[in-house]
């Protein structure tokens, strides 16, 4: 996803009329709004107009509101880290802050940004979860319009400096290729050390549009034999769904 440059184009698309155009930006009214996503589908950036916008010391009240609640902050998007200048002003202030240092502070990302950008930000961060769609470039291009050697290079950098929380892998039937590849896979995950979990996500269909609304959905069959290839090349600490579509 991109970020949202108030081209206006989606205004007339909303069948709720949630979105307008005010002082050349987007408004976007979360009252009327249903989130059935026709914004975003119409974007030709893929970005979406359902944001609101803080400030770090804004978003520190509303952190201390919750504080005795949770044990850590996680920040998701969209791309969290197309926001990172934000995010290290953010994890910066938790970190310096009496009463709120303990809590964890934790990026999901798609592993794009720049090993510049994670040395940045990682001396305020205590982990990511990166996304790694599919192992051969040419099938993560198709599945995401992207290739994924940064985002091998971020996980492995990430993991050489205690930074991988967790390695997410989806498991689209017949359109991600990780049991093709399974003997490079499985070195590549047991080369960033046995402790990193890698979690296993199962594809659905909900929320999602266009040629990926055909796609068949992963069922625990999938997912279970995915695993035990896993499990036959020594990779134990893994994740899988609770609940299957």
């Amino acid at each position: 996803m991109g970020i949202c440059d108030s081209c206006g184009d989606c205004i007339a698309t909303c069948p709720q009329q949630a979105l307008s155009l005010q002082n050349g930006k987007i408004n976007w009214n979360s009252t009327s709004c249903e989130q059935c996503d026709t914004c975003i589908q119409q974007c030709p950036r893929q970005s979406s107009p359902m944001t609101l916008t803080y400030t770090v010391d804004e978003l520190m009240a509303l952190t201390r509101k919750y504080a005795a609640f949770i044990n850590g902050v996680t920040i998701s998007g969209g791309e969290s880290t197309l926001q990172l200048p934000f995010l290290i002003d953010y994890f910066k202030a938790i970190k310096e802050a009496p009463d709120l240092k303990h809590l964890s502070c934790l990026i999901d990302s798609n592993g794009t940004l720049s090993i510049n950008g994670w040395q940045k930000i990682a001396p305020y961060m205590d982990g990511a979860m990166i996304d790694l769609k599919s192992w051969h470039e040419e099938s993560h291009i198709y599945l995401t319009g992207r290739g994924n050697q940064r985002i091998k290079e971020s996980i492995k950098w990430l993991a050489n400096n205690n930074l991988l929380t967790e390695l997410r892998l989806l498991y689209i039937p017949e359109k991600t290729d990780y049991l093709e590849n399974i003997g490079l896979l499985s070195q590549f995950i047991n080369s960033l050390g046995e402790s990193i979990l890698v979690r296993i996500n199962a594809f659905h269909q909900h929320g999602v549009y266009g040629k990926a609304s055909n796609w068949r959905t992963a069922q625990k069959q999938h997912i279970d034999l995915f695993k035990k290839e896993l499990n036959k090349r020594g990779i134990f600490n893994i994740k899988t769904p609770n609940i299957y579509s």
